[in-house]
């Protein structure tokens, strides 16, 4: 089970882990073990998670989010697999906590009457350089 928080907990049977061969360091041990992880977790059936939860959760993830509903997290960052199975698993309760926060609604607020008046009054500079600019006459 992964606890994210007192009210929700991920249950085993929402996640299923793969384990693959990593790419990078580690010699001859890299073509022979498996030792990277793909931790799958079908979000967009999983009880324990609301409604608007979900819809945040799979803004977040991005491309890690499947057409099926699922979001898919690997890592072979260690050598080892238990390390790589944690950090996975670290990662999508991350993940699941920065969705939990709902975003503030941003309140519309009013310019300042001096911030109006000076953007007049460079507005009205600005007029005066460019009406400078025409084409100059000679006397007449």
């Amino acid at each position: 089970m992964l606890v994210i928080n007192d009210q929700i907990q991920i249950q085993d049977w929402e996640l299923t882990e793969q384990f693959i061969r990593a790419s990078g360091p580690g010699g001859q041990n890299v073509n022979k073990v498996s030792t990277a992880v793909e931790l799958r977790f079908e979000a967009a059936r999983s009880p324990s998670l609301p409604p608007q939860v979900k819809a945040r959760l799979r803004r977040l993830a991005g491309r890690r989010w499947t057409r099926e509903g699922a979001i898919i997290i690997q890592c072979d960052e260690t050598r080892s697999q238990a390390r790589n199975r944690v950090i996975a698993r670290d990662r999508l309760a991350d993940l699941i906590q920065k969705a939990l926060v709902a975003p503030k609604k941003r309140l519309r607020t009013k310019p300042t009457w001096s911030s109006q008046q000076r953007r007049l009054k460079a507005k009205k500079e600005r007029g005066e350089v460019k009406s400078l600019r025409g084409r100059v006459n000679d006397g007449e």
